[in-house]
């Protein structure tokens, strides 16, 4: 007797509601990881490592997830990550109650662990509809971050002062205490792929070959740099609003709270823009509205000024990320997949580690205004690429 035919709006719908799960996780890292981290570091400049950490757990298991994920399946793989955010969350409070800095740095790299199996969740998505949906299906489930823009921030705030001498590890506990949610939600998926009988061929392409087309190698580049510069200038916005502006750690988490939420939430129409102007001009406009979060942040260091550009910067994050993803399932073959996303996801977050790093640097050697300058180049960069691809695409059909 057959399996019964997955059903994919139901797969979809249950790996967003896990991706809100998963991303509390980073949304509550990312606003108080920093702030954290200064309480418990020998130094200031070391201030966001805990978050570094995070980031390099996540580059350092992309790779491995994706092999376990093609050798386990997803359903067992997607779990076993859910459980090491359970491992994060005690390891985290243990730290904070310890007062060691180095102890929240390890709980925060199980963590971006986690993470890495969470960014799976919108390959499992893209596998499970036909190609024309893929770009929908991707969106949807990105969708769900728009919960943890909510949650991660309210469990900041909730566990704060929860216990005396201990800010934020009441926080860490209802970090575990949500991933288990999360299992429980992954064990009711669905994660048949339809098309895992041609994802079992040998591919007979070299894999060099596969990474010299642009459909590969121009999604890879757009999807890093959008996910760098994103990560470079998140991380040290709330630290510059403490530290360098005076703003208040109350009004930081308001304004990476907001900027989480601006993350996720053009998903709900994002799959409507790539059907309608396509995946490499949206990745196009993504680039285009965070140069317009350092123009805005170079204008000015008022909350406001700070809330607007990390709006935007989320924005901008959501429209790059997305287009670059539903770019890259269109150019490779199911044989490719596991080769080409493990790559992909290791760039990504590879890059992302070197960007979370050189930006606490960066804040506490040339300042703010540095860190966004240094972002012009690279935008204008990536948009010179897109606009080669498209070329290269209306030559290729030509």
């Amino acid at each position: 007797m057959s399996n019964p035919t997955p059903n994919p709006n139901k797969t979809i719908a249950l790996l967003s509601i896990s991706q809100a799960v998963v991303g509390s996780q980073t949304a509550l890292i990312m606003s108080v990881g920093a702030l954290v981290g200064i309480s418990l570091a020998p130094d200031p400049s070391l201030a966001t490592i805990p978050v570094t950490s995070m980031v390099i757990g996540t580059a350092l298991s992309a790779g491995p997830a994706t092999f376990l994920i093609h050798k386990l399946g997803r359903k067992k793989a997607f779990i076993f990550g859910a459980s090491l955010s359970i491992v994060a969350g005690l390891i985290a409070t243990i730290g904070i109650f310890l007062s060691s800095f180095i102890i929240f740095c390890i709980a925060l790299a199980f963590g971006g662990a986690s993470a890495a199996f969470g960014q799976q969740y919108r390959f499992a998505a893209a596998d499970s509809v036909p190609d024309k949906k893929k770009g929908s299906a991707i969106s949807w489930v990105l969708a769900g971050g728009v919960i943890a823009g909510f949650v991660g921030p309210f469990m900041a705030r909730w566990g704060r002062e929860l216990f005396v001498g201990a800010e934020y590890a009441g926080s860490f506990i209802a970090l575990s205490g949500i991933a288990m949610l999360g299992i429980a939600i992954l064990s009711q998926v669905d994660l048949t792929n339809m098309h895992d009988e041609e994802k079992n061929e040998a591919s007979k392409t070299p894999f060099r070959e596969v990474l010299r087309s642009p459909d590969i190698f121009i999604p890879m580049i757009s999807g890093m740099v959008t996910y760098a510069l994103m990560t470079f200038i998140m991380v040290a916005a709330p630290l510059a609003m403490v530290v360098v502006c005076g703003h208040s750690k109350d009004a930081a988490t308001t304004a990476i709270q907001w900027h989480i939420i601006s993350m996720f939430a053009p998903s709900f129409f994002t799959a409507f823009i790539i059907t309608h102007i396509g995946a490499r001009a949206m990745t196009g406009i993504g680039l285009a509205l965070i140069l317009g979060s350092v123009l805005i942040a170079l204008n000015g260091i008022s909350i406001n000024h700070f809330n607007f550009a990390m709006i935007l910067l989320g924005i901008g994050w959501n429209f790059g990320f997305i287009g670059s993803t539903a770019l890259l399932t269109q150019g490779y073959r199911p044989q490719d997949a596991m080769r080409v996303q493990a790559l992909n996801e290791q760039l990504v977050f590879g890059t992302m580690a070197v960007a979370s790093i050189a930006s606490g640097i960066l804040l506490q050697t040339l300042g703010w205004q540095a860190i966004n300058v240094f972002a012009i180049p690279l935008i204008t960069a990536t948009l010179a690429l897109l606009a080669f691809g498209d070329w290269y695409d209306r030559n290729k059909k030509n």
